[in-house]
């Protein structure tokens, strides 16, 4: 299963001050200098289809693959145009299978993430605002988890970095439009065995992991007085090489990931109890390679504070 640091964070939400809003790496939310917000998120997936290399099918001994999270995450305005974000997801997965047994999933702490967000551009353009920023991350595993342990892996076991540039235009009205790319840089993991196939032998336990792009594009409006944000987003991750899921064979941290994501999501800020908000959201896999068909929907609180 891939790194869910980032391909989390387009659902994953730390609240901003009056009024509480979605602040991650890939949005164009800026906490004021000594802000302090933290979220706890709660997210459930599951699949029963999986595409092996760009052919959708079933499979039956895993059957249901069901993945749980839960998310704390903090963001802390250290500048008023530099922000702080940092997230320890817990990974839980296991599957129902058919003929009565069950197999043994896995969960556990999985990767310590690190973002920093910088505004460079902030203007009044026409009828709205123009937001340029960009943001650099770095994730690590904090727990020995088994990466090649797949469908139940709950990480990939490797040291993450990612650059992404972020444009956002915002109507005065409230509506806005936001597009977001990214590079992450991927390193190797080590396996559980000092062989594997990846387009050829390799007589080793360590494995490289493709780098990807991240592609992330948002319609939103914020309603009744700023206290209510709606978003309709996609979501695209495409590695950069990698090998195909071979027929009857697991998945591994080698293998060329690309999907494309749909996504559905709400936040409301709650006047009557300050610095409170709270977020839902529901996305769905529509179309990939060597990955899960996922369907996921989570829910979640923000506070924020000033120190």
């Amino acid at each position: 299963m891939k790194k869910y640091l980032l391909s989390a964070i387009a659902v994953l939400s730390l609240g901003a001050l009056s009024p509480v809003v979605a602040q991650t790496p890939s949005d164009a939310i800026m906490m004021k200098q000594r802000e302090l917000c933290f979220a706890l998120v709660y997210d459930h997936g599951s699949w029963d289809q999986y595409w092996e290399g760009a052919y959708l099918r079933s499979n039956q001994t895993v059957a249901t693959l069901t993945r749980q999270m839960v998310m704390p995450m903090v963001a802390i305005g250290v500048l008023d145009k530099l922000n702080l974000l940092v997230g320890v997801p817990y990974v839980k997965t296991e599957s129902s299978e058919p003929n009565g047994g069950k197999f043994q999933g896995a969960q556990g702490f999985q990767d310590l993430s690190v973002a920093v967000k910088y505004e460079m551009l902030n203007k009044q353009l026409g009828k709205g605002k123009l937001a340029v920023l960009g943001t650099g991350g770095y994730a690590t595993p904090i727990t020995n988890y088994l990466s090649d342990y797949r469908p139940y892996s709950i990480g990939n076991g490797t040291n993450e970095f990612s650059l992404r540039g972020i444009t956002q235009y915002k109507l005065d009205k409230g509506l806005y439009a936001r597009a977001a790319v990214a590079y992450l840089f991927r390193g190797q993991t080590k396996a559980e065995r000092d062989y594997y196939y990846n387009n050829g032998s390799f007589y080793t336990a360590w494995m490289d992991v493709p780098d990807a792009w991240e592609v992330n594009g948002v319609i939103g409006i914020w309603m009744l007085e700023n206290s209510l944000k709606l978003e309709v987003s996609y979501y695209g991750l495409k590695s950069t090489g990698g090998d195909d899921v071979r027929p009857y064979n697991a998945a591994q941290p080698t293998n060329n990931v690309q999907f494309d994501q749909l996504e559905f999501s709400g936040q409301w800020y709650i006047k009557q109890v300050k610095g409170v908000g709270v977020l839902a959201y529901y996305n769905q896999v529509v179309n990939g390679r060597n990955w899960g068909k996922f369907s996921s929907f989570g829910v979640g609180g923000t506070y924020q504070f000033k120190i």
